[in-house]
């Protein structure tokens, strides 16, 4: 099967990346999200985007043009009824990511393909809700979804070997190196992360060092672009809580189990750059 017409239920930080990226690489693309004032602020995030790479001669003005021509919004699932994949990247819980793929499975064609970008949850679990669960997968983008070139894809106990390949495929033709990994705790990137971020929130937690010292041992000491509280503040605090959560509800490895200060930030909705205040402060940067 070849794929032309790709589908995005979402348009936060990560549907919003995963549009643009398939836009960019040539897909027709319709993106769902649950209103228009939504909609409306995911598609000029991406127009933005793009914008930003054309002042800096990444790409072209025309490129841009070319892109933004090939995406279309939707407040409707219907519209979904000429997509050969669908990409469903909504918030990370079970009960509402399994609704989607139940709306999906009735609004999609029969030889269509659905995707979760899922970091921890059971794939399986997701494709219960359907009846395709062969064509059932989960495509886990890391986050700048344009920048960032692997895609971990998880394969469950039901998915065929066709999906399997024609996956693969679709993330090599947006420019992705795939890994497969079965569908179990975590996959391969969270598995190992997870417990990482946790341990770098228990050092702060337990008063052993500020977030900003923290923070540089990674970035000097070990090369990476941002530290631990960094990253959750741009994940979002209350995404890897919820992510920390499911893993350690399946694991019941104290390894994965969020720390009080954590539940303490996400009551308080400090949830890192999205809310403006997290680890680290934003209100100025977004004033």
């Amino acid at each position: 099967m070849e794929i032309k017409n790709v589908g995005v239920v979402g348009c936060g930080i990560m549907g919003a990346g995963i549009t643009q990226l398939c836009a960019q690489s040539g897909y027709n693309v319709i993106v769902a999200e649950v209103n228009d004032e939504v909609l409306t602020k995911g598609l000029k995030s991406i127009d933005t985007i793009l914008g930003r790479l054309v002042e800096k001669e990444r790409i072209s003005k025309q490129d841009r043009d070319s892109a933004m021509s090939h995406i279309k919004g939707t407040t409707d699932m219907k519209d979904f009824s000429d997509c050969d994949l669908v990409i469903e990247a909504v918030t990370e819980d079970i009960d509402i990511k399994k609704s989607v793929f139940a709306r999906l499975d009735k609004a999609c064609p029969k030889h269509a393909i659905l995707a979760t970008n899922t970091s921890v949850l059971s794939v399986a679990d997701i494709a219960s809700a359907t009846n395709r669960p062969k064509q059932v997968l989960g495509m886990h983008f890391a986050n700048p979804v344009p920048v960032m070139k692997i895609l971990e894809m998880i394969v469950t106990i039901a998915t065929s070997e066709e999906t399997v390949a024609i996956g693969k495929n679709f993330g090599e033709s947006i420019g992705k190196t795939v890994v497969i990994a079965k569908d179990l705790p975590g996959f391969i990137s969270n598995r190992i992360s997870t417990s990482f971020l946790l341990n770098a929130v228990r050092l702060v937690q337990e008063g052993i060092a500020t977030p900003e010292d923290i923070d540089t041992v990674f970035r000097l000491g070990a090369g990476h672009p941002m530290g631990p509280l960094q990253t959750l503040d741009l994940i979002g605090i209350d995404t890897v809580y919820r992510g920390a959560s499911a893993l350690y509800e399946e694991l019941k490895d104290p390894q994965y189990a969020p720390p009080p200060l954590m539940k303490r930030m996400v009551a308080l909705g400090w949830l890192g750059r999205k809310t403006g205040k997290g680890f680290y402060d934003y209100t100025e940067a977004n004033s």
